[in-house]
């Protein structure tokens, strides 16, 4: 039984439904709280409450353990409002692709990732905290890899197919990888965790496979490369000339090959006739 199947028979019967809807839910509920609270000049941030810092942890506050996923995009309502929309279209889908347990397990691992990320770092002396933007990325992620060829219109305007959007995270993630620091690097890890969980041996299937049709493609032009011509008499080939039209003499003996300026003007090649002494000794 693989990994996947062996946590969806153990933790199945606690998988919540729907739930990209009820993370939705609850952080439109935090942004209207927190829009509200700005515009009565109103002192308190109930997002800070639930953010997840590893300091307060220890302190006592462990609802921060599970909370921090409700925590809403910090940007103006169209693009909270955007990126909800989105979340909510691939999540869905997903859920609906694999079934609620194993879209549960999902994002389980990439939240718990996240956390054991942010302790480490926390522990090392960064300040990095755990963030929605993963939950938000490996979501995508995994809807491209499984409906590459959605075509999603960028501002509303620019149609492109959702595998090209995807590209385009993997190099900047690579990027990130390349330039950032050991903490960063970490994080990014965290990030991809889950999706590399679900889709790392399809890719690595994927790698192995074609290298083998590389492989096979190289030997079969080998086999089939076209064999040269060559002009028995001043040795040009078909691969100095490949218009030539070369040709073979009859009354020569074996596959004598000629250019059409030596194939009506050349000494014909004889078999040797076995010589009778030869014949002689032998009996």
């Amino acid at each position: 039984m693989s990994f996947l199947k062996r946590l969806e028979s153990r933790f199945g019967h606690w998988a919540i439904p729907n739930i990209t809807g009820i993370i939705i839910a609850g952080q439109v509920i935090l942004y209207s709280r927190n829009f509200f609270l700005a515009t009565r000049n109103a002192g308190g941030d109930p997002v800070t409450q639930l953010t997840l810092l590893p300091s307060k942890v220890f302190g006592g506050e462990i609802w921060r353990l599970v909370t921090f996923p409700f925590v809403p995009p910090d940007t103006s309502l169209i693009w909270a409002a955007i990126t909800w929309m989105l979340f909510y279209m691939f999540g869905t889908s997903l859920e609906r692709e694999w079934g609620t347990v194993r879209y549960n397990i999902f994002l389980a691992i990439g939240c718990l990732a996240n956390v054991a990320a942010s302790f480490i770092a926390w522990g090392i002396g960064s300040n990095a905290v755990a963030d929605n933007n993963f939950l938000y990325g490996t979501v995508f992620l995994a809807f491209a890899q499984i409906f590459p060829n959605f075509v999603i219109h960028v501002f509303f305007v620019l149609p492109i197919q959702i595998k090209w959007l995807a590209l385009l995270a993997w190099i900047t993630y690579a990027y990130q990888f390349l330039i950032g620091s050991g903490t960063a690097r970490m994080l990014i890890v965290a990030s991809v965790l889950n999706y590399l969980v679900f889709f790392g041996r399809e890719h690595w299937r994927e790698v192995k496979a074609r290298h083998r049709r590389q492989s096979y493609q190289t030997k079969t032009r080998q086999a089939t490369k076209k064999v040269a011509h060559a002009c028995r008499v001043c040795g040009l080939s078909s691969n100095d000339t490949p218009r030539t039209l070369f040709r073979y003499c009859s009354k020569c003996s074996g596959q004598s090959c000629y250019c059409p300026e030596h194939i009506h003007d050349h000494e014909h090649v004889l078999a040797e006739e076995p010589d009778p002494s030869d014949s002689a000794l032998a009996d």
